[in-house]
């Protein structure tokens, strides 16, 4: 089952172009990574999915409902946590999914069962009575994750799930987060990129309003990553600075990119990339100039670097998309 199907999709803010022609769609069952540099179109490609902004060009539909001319169903089928979790201080736990759960019109029985659940699938057991406003930030994210799972959705939207929150707590969100992607389509969109590449199963890149990547996490990763080389240089004969060593191996055939690195006691180390694997070349340039080669290690490269080479460097570590506000979908309303 096609969950997202999003084709052509354009979004223009007078004379800027958030989104320039993005198409991609979601099956069933599917954890996506959607990523970009600020200001790349991540919220702008939310907010048209959620129904929030229309988009001013193509189309998009969730569970085959248009995000346009039929976002009541949309929404009915989506379960949002946007990066500040929507959430009422002074209200319980339950009390505040008792609210949720009338809001989005569970009668008695059926509210009773769906928060049963979710308190069971979010960990929120022990918190039931405990008011939102001395919960931990960590235990504030169970609970707006709660409020989105709490009517079933189909596909869950979550912004930022681990934006401020310490490592023991990303780790507890993280699990939770593959456990509700195990039974639902989840789209992720955020800044942490080792968070996507041990979550999600695929990720989506946006860079300048324009798709750049589109594919399994590992395939993307394989497919663009290139060579990364580590060297080890000990103190020798030769007495060189960095910056000639780093132009040195930038001079040797298909290296991108050298730049020195943190030394380790005497140890001098660079790292290279390049679109092969370099390392005999750079054995045979070490030898030919007289340097004392120590480290050769070829590495794979990381999501991160597949990131930042895809988007030419931009700011990715942002914590909100650069766009201009706008005004949101009346549709339906």
């Amino acid at each position: 089952m096609t969950v997202v199907d999003a084709r052509d999709l354009e979004r223009t803010y007078g004379s800027f172009k958030a989104l320039d022609r993005v198409s991609f769609s979601i099956e069933a069952g599917h954890i996506v990574g959607l990523l970009g540099p600020n200001g790349a179109g991540k919220s702008t490609t939310m907010k048209i999915l959620t129904g929030y902004l229309a988009p001013t060009g193509g189309s998009a539909t969730v569970c085959g409902h248009d995000v346009l001319t039929d976002s009541v169903r949309v929404r009915e089928n989506i379960g949002y946590l946007p990066e500040s979790a929507p959430i009422y201080d002074d209200m319980t736990v339950k009390g505040f999914l008792e609210f949720v759960g009338r809001t989005r019109g569970l009668g008695t029985a059926g509210r009773s069962r769906a928060i049963g659940r979710v308190l069971e699938e979010c960990g929120l057991e022990d918190r039931v009575h405990q008011r939102v406003g001395t919960l931990s930030k960590g235990y504030r994210q169970r609970v707006g994750l709660a409020q989105a799972l709490l009517h079933e959705p189909k596909l869950l939207i979550l912004d930022e799930p681990t934006n401020g929150l310490d490592p023991n707590q990303i780790i507890e969100i993280r699990s939770l987060i593959r456990r509700v992607g195990e039974t639902r389509t989840v789209i992720l969109s955020t800044h942490i990129l080792s968070e996507v590449q041990v979550t999600c199963d695929r990720v989506v890149i946006i860079h300048q309003g324009r798709k750049v990547a589109d594919g399994a996490t590992e395939d993307v990763i394989a497919a663009t990553s290139g060579h990364r080389v580590s060297v080890g240089l000990a103190p020798g004969k030769v007495q060189v600075s960095d910056a000639e060593v780093v132009a040195q191996l930038q001079a040797i055939a298909n290296v991108d990119h050298a730049q020195a690195v943190a030394a380790d006691g005497d140890i001098r180390r660079f790292t290279l990339h390049a679109g092969d694997d370099v390392r005999r070349e750079v054995f045979r340039w070490a030898v030919a100039r007289g340097h004392e080669l120590v480290e050769l290690a070829g590495e794979r490269s990381n999501l991160e670097e597949v990131f930042l080479r895809l988007t030419e460097g931009a700011d990715a570590l942002g914590a909100q998309d650069a766009e201009p506000d706008a005004e949101p979908v009346t549709a339906d309303a």
